[in-house]
C-alpha cells in the first residue's frame, strides 16, 4: 500500500499572531513546518506534498529545504488548497492518503499509523478526542458574554489530524465539492462515505493563538527529552590521480591548474568524501552502491549529483546533517583560497548553516602518492541527527 501525505500550509493564521504565517515561525529550534514535515518522515511517509502560498516569500524559503518535497499552490479556500494537492500527487499514484494541517507540529507517529491502520478496511479514518468538558451556549449581553444554556457533551468529538482517506475516493469527492469545508471529513461525509474515529492524542494541537506557541514547544522538549537521541557519525574517504586538464573540482569549485583531476565522473575527491561519510552513517555503503562506476550515465556527472542524493536519503530517514568536516591532502593547489567558496557550494547543496561545514587542507609532507603530486586524498566525517 503506498502512502502519501498532504500537509495543508496555505493558510494566513492571523489569530496566532506575528508578521508572518504560524506555519513559518520559529518553534524549538526549527519552523513548525520543519517539525510537522520531520513528523511524517519519521512515520515512513515518504512521498509528501505541500500546499503553500507562492506569494509568501517565509513559504518559498522554508520549502527550499526539502527538494524532495512536492510543492502545490493553495486556493482561496481549504478545500480548493486540497484538491490542488491532491492534483500534485496525481504521479505518485498513492493508495492512500493523510491529509494534515501544518499547524499540527505535535503529531506523532502512533496517532499517524492508527490512522494508516484503520485504512486497512475503511475508506476514511481521523483521529479525535472524546469531548469532556461541560458545554455551554454564551452571548453578548450588555457588553458581557454570559451562558445562556448548555449542550450535551455525550458523542461529541475534538477533531484532529491527520485526516485518512482512500485516495481516489477523497479526489473525487473534492472535485464534486462545491463551498466551504471545515475539514475533508465533511467533504468526504457530503459524498456519502462514513469516516471512522481513530484515537486522538492530547499533544496533537494545533497552534491557533500566540500562546500555543509555549505550549507546542513545551510538547516537542518533552518528547524529546524522553526519546533516545539518535546521533550517527560516518566517515569517507576517496583519492583520485592527475591527469590532463586545466582545472580541479574541490567541493565544488573549479580551480584553475595545470592538471585535472581523473574518475569516472568529475571526480570532485572532497564532495566523494562528504558523500561516502554521509552514506557511511546511514550504512548505505558508498558513491558505488547507488551510481555504479561501470554505469555509462555517470560519466563525467557533476559530482553534486551524488551529494545531493545522499543528503536526501538522509531527510527521508529521519535525519538531518548536524555538521561535515572535509579535510583535503594535497601539496597543490592551494585551497585556502578558495575554502569559502567551498563552504558555500557545500552548505546549499547540504541545506546546512556555512559555520556547519569545516573545509580544510594539508599536506604529507612531501611523503607518499600525494607528496609527490601524483593526486589528491581527502577524509570527511558527517554527524547526523534523528529530527
Amino acid at each position: 500500500m503506498t502512502i502519501a501525505a498532504l500537509i495543508v500550509a496555505a493558510g494566513r493564521g492571523t489569530r496566532a499572531g506575528g508578521e508572518i504565517a504560524k506555519q513559518w515561525r520559529p518553534l524549538a529550534g526549527k519552523r513548525v513546518i520543519d517539525w510537522t514535515i520531520a513528523a511524517f518522515h519519521d512515520a515512513g511517509i515518504h512521498h509528501i506534498a505541500v500546499v503553500y502560498n507562492p506569494n509568501d516569500m517565509h513559504a518559498t524559503a522554508a520549502l527550499a529545504a526539502y527538494p524532495d518535497v512536492i510543492r502545490a499552490h493553495g486556493g482561496s479556500e481549504r478545500a480548493q488548497s486540497v484538491q490542488n494537492g491532491l492534483q500534485a500527487l496525481v504521479d505518485f499514484a498513492p493508495d492512500k492518503v493523510l491529509i494534515h494541517d501544518a499547524a499540527r507540529p505535535c503529531i506523532d507517529s502512533t496517532t499517524i499509523h492508527d490512522v494508516i491502520d484503520a485504512l486497512n478496511h475503511n475508506l476514511a479514518a481521523a483521529p479525535a478526542m472524546p469531548v469532556t468538558d461541560a458545554l455551554w451556549v454564551g452571548a453578548s449581553q450588555e457588553h458581557h458574554l454570559t451562558v445562556t444554556g448548555t449542550r450535551d457533551r455525550d458523542g461529541l468529538f475534538a477533531a484532529q489530524t491527520p485526516q485518512g482517506f482512500d485516495y481516489q475516493t477523497i479526489f473525487a469527492a473534492h472535485k464534486q465539492y462545491n463551498g466551504i469545508a471545515a475539514d475533508d471529513v465533511q467533504v468526504a461525509r457530503s459524498a456519502g462515505y462514513p469516516v471512522t474515529i481513530t484515537a486522538g492524542n492530547t499533544d496533537n494541537i494545533k497552534i491557533t493563538r500566540p500562546e500555543d506557541f509555549a505550549r507546542a514547544e513545551m510538547i516537542l522538549n518533552k518528547n524529546r527529552d524522553i526519546r533516545p537521541m539518535d546521533i550517527r557519525l560516518g566517515n569517507g574517504y576517496d583519492v583520485h590521480r592527475f591527469g590532463v586538464g586545466d582545472h580541479v573540482m574541490l567541493c565544488g569549485v573549479a580551480i584553475p591548474h595545470a592538471r585535472g583531476l581523473q574518475g569516472h565522473s568529475d571526480a570532485d575527491v572532497g564532495m566523494h568524501a562528504v558523500t561516502d561519510a554521509i552514506y557511511g552513517a546511514l550504512a548505505e555503503g558508498d558513491i558505488g552502491r547507488h551510481f555504479p562506476p561501470n554505469d555509462p550515465q555517470w560519466k563525467g556527472a557533476a559530482s553534486d549529483i551524488f551529494l545531493r542524493h545522499a543528503v536526501t536519503l538522509a531527510r527521508d530517514k529521519g535525519f538531518s546533517i548536524s555538521n561535515v568536516d572535509c579535510t583535503l591532502v594535497c601539496e597543490f593547489p592551494k585551497v585556502g583560497p578558495h575554502a569559502a567558496a567551498m563552504q558555500s557550494v557545500m552548505a546549499e547543496i547540504l541545506t546546512i548553516d556555512p559555520t556547519r561545514v569545516s573545509i580544510k587542507a594539508t599536506t604529507s609532507e612531501r611523503l607518499g602518492f600525494t607528496g609527490r603530486g601524483e593526486g589528491i586524498a581527502a577524509l570527511a566525517t558527517a554527524a547526523l541527527i534523528k529530527a
